[in-house]
């Protein structure tokens, strides 16, 4: 039977109590199991550009925080209606621009209730009940996209992997276990939150697939070795030319894959429509301190600047294929299958 690790459990990723929404505090994983406490909408986006939770995990939380303020309306604690839920996920929206998959499902799950918005006892029932069946299509997807990503993997695959790449990567791996595959991973660290030590490794580990975790710039020289079978990562926002955009450090590795002839998956559940390539994106530059500092410890002196642009843009050329609902897809076939 395949079970999620503990970080990728709904109720470990956000959940409601009572007047709160408490978010799984990822930065402090897997030293502590910590949740960050959220009274209002303004905290939860807070909290989303603190990176509390990243990855998949503001998709999940933005679609809770919906629920959690229409229940609040319904109950008399907030004041408002429709206009109130929209400038909710306008807040949310703003707080990850990148990430787009989460502000297309807030805009799905807004034109699904708007039709309820005059009651708001069936606003609050339609938009619980709309989340509740994204969240569970969500999760078919996850298990679709992991049983086609467990077909790339061989017995004895050592898989190179960027940051936490989520359900979608973690379930191959889990599949191909199942199906008596061995599967090793290299995580890099993933600086300056450490999301591939932290999170990527330490929940390889509870599923019980062999992993060893490496510094960022370690990739080149192991594709080099001929010690990797391929490349998979994920995938925060894909274009309608299969341009992939992910988190920053990705590109380096993708371009050692392809110099040495090393595939390179991406696993995305869709393209943004509104994304035709590289050009149309909005980079996330962050905090210079994000760099300079690492786990709340100082790397420099605090009178020396930094860069952090979030994000790598990936030309779709370096990618090899793109695991998806509709297949395993080429990157130039993404808008064919797309429309």
């Amino acid at each position: 039977m395949i079970t999620l690790p503990y970080l990728l459990q709904h109720e470990n990723i956000c959940r409601l109590e009572g007047k709160h929404l408490l978010i799984g505090d990822r930065r402090a994983f897997p030293f502590e199991k910590r949740f960050e406490v959220c009274s209002s909408v303004d905290q939860v986006a807070e909290s989303l550009r603190a990176m509390v939770t990243q990855g998949g995990g503001p998709l999940e939380v933005a679609l809770q925080t919906m629920v959690w303020v229409t229940r609040l309306m319904q109950s008399g604690e907030l004041r408002g209606g429709f206009a109130t839920l929209a400038d909710a996920a306008k807040q949310l929206m703003a707080a990850r621009p990148t990430n787009t998959t989460m502000q297309r499902a807030l805009q799905s799950l807004l034109a699904a209730v708007k039709d309820s918005a005059s009651d708001l006892e069936a606003l609050d029932h339609a938009v619980q009940t709309q989340v509740d069946l994204m969240l569970e299509g969500y999760d078919r997807l996850y298990h679709q996209m992991g049983r086609m990503g467990s077909t790339l993997l061989k017995q004895d695959s050592v898989v190179l992997t960027t940051c936490f790449a989520e359900h979608t990567f973690l379930l191959s791996l889990a599949y191909a276990k199942e199906s008596g595959k061995h599967v090793r991973v290299l995580a890099n660290e993933t600086r300056p939150y450490l999301q591939g030590s932290r999170l990527t490794a330490p929940s390889l580990k509870e599923m019980g697939i062999e992993v060893q975790v490496i510094t960022d710039g370690m990739g080149a020289s192991f594709l080099h070795a001929g010690k990797v079978d391929m490349y998979m990562t994920a995938v925060d926002l894909l274009c309608m030319d299969g341009t992939v955009v992910n988190k920053v450090g990705t590109l380096s590795n993708a371009i050692a894959a392809r110099y040495y002839n090393v595939p390179y998956y991406a696993f995305s559940i869709s393209p943004d429509p509104t994304k035709q390539g590289g050009a149309d994106v909005t980079m996330e530059m962050r905090s210079p301190s994000e760099v300079t500092r690492c786990m709340g410890s100082p790397t420099t002196l605090d009178s020396i600047g930094a860069l952090y642009p979030a994000f790598d843009i990936i030309p779709s050329e370096l990618v090899t294929a793109l695991v998806t609902p509709k297949g395993i897809l080429e990157p130039e076939h993404v808008k064919r299958n797309f429309p």
